[in-house]
């Protein structure tokens, strides 16, 4: 067997208690970032149909058919592969808005387009992770072998994304001053939230993670390069303001990693690949997110 293909067989180490606090944090940066939003935010969406359907388009529709693309051109293991199509499917990260802010682009349709991802990620993630997965033999063997259940994925992509959205978006609504507090809190925690989320997942498997780290490092780049690629191309072609630009560029470049690792280590027994790829994009997509932004505003 070529020693990359044992991933597929690896299963990471994860006890229950540690699945548990991993749905709690990701549920409280997900309430974070709400805390920023208000329902009127939504109604920019309306004025500016153009960018904000694109930027949908981008995330949920291009960039899950690239992948396939790309996966059909590098050939990764089947577990890694899983890994790409789940991280794919995801909705924007949370660190987008800050980076797009600090890239100058257009934080109003990069907040829209967080709050509405992350609403559509309920049903999205888990179809279009089951459609692009399952048109690809070697993870199509795969699903089947796990069993995967749509209507549970659904379920806790709602208890972890929607319902904290929901909170926090009523909580700025009903306590701005209160919502105003708690997000000075819980801002600069998010980032260490998702550091110790990723300790916690190789905490007992460090050292698989380091003998396949150079490949790794290869598969994430490239993905992550094609995100962003995808999303600085959806403006260009939609000709719209360069603002605009930018800010599909980092809302498709940023991944909602976090989440993929919640729903491998409850629906796929942490999987080797998929779990390796998806918490070392969580790593890479912050640096490499930094970057553009720090490129962007030199453009400026």
């Amino acid at each position: 067997m070529n020693p990359i293909h044992e991933l597929d067989s690896i299963r990471l180490n994860f006890s229950p208690n540690d699945l548990l606090a991993l749905n709690l944090a990701l549920a409280l940066i997900m309430y974070g970032v709400a805390l920023d939003l208000r329902f009127e935010d939504f109604k920019y969406l309306v004025k500016n149909p153009k960018s904000f359907v694109l930027g949908v388009l981008s995330q949920f529709a291009f960039l899950p058919f690239l992948t396939w693309c790309l996966i059909i051109f590098i050939q990764p293991p089947p577990s890694v592969a899983l890994g790409m199509f789940l991280v794919a499917a995801c909705p924007g990260g949370n660190v987008s808005n800050f980076l797009s802010n600090l890239a100058k682009g257009n934080t109003a349709l990069s907040v829209s387009l967080t709050a509405f991802s992350s609403l559509l990620s309920v049903v999205a993630t888990p179809l279009n992770f089951a459609l692009w997965a399952g048109l690809y033999p070697p993870t199509s063997l795969l699903l089947t072998e796990i069993h995967l259940d749509i209507q549970e994925v659904l379920l806790t992509v709602s208890l972890i994304l929607g319902i904290p959205l929901v909170l926090g978006i009523l909580t700025n609504t009903y306590a701005p001053v209160l919502a105003f507090r708690v997000s000075k809190i819980l801002k600069p925690l998010s980032i260490l939230i998702f550091s110790a989320f990723v300790i916690l997942a190789f905490a007992g498997n460090f050292d698989l993670f380091l003998k396949y780290i150079s490949v790794i490092f290869l598969w994430v780049f490239a993905h992550n390069l094609l995100a962003l690629s995808t999303g600085y191309l959806t403006g260009k072609m939609g000709k719209l303001p360069f603002a605009d630009i930018k800010t599909l560029t980092i809302e498709t470049g940023i991944q909602n990693s976090g989440l993929g690792l919640v729903l491998i280590f409850t629906y796929f027994a942490g999987l080797g690949g998929m779990a390796i790829i998806t918490a070392f994009w969580g790593i890479w997509h912050l640096i490499a997110g930094m970057g553009i932004t720090l490129l962007f505003k030199k453009l400026e």
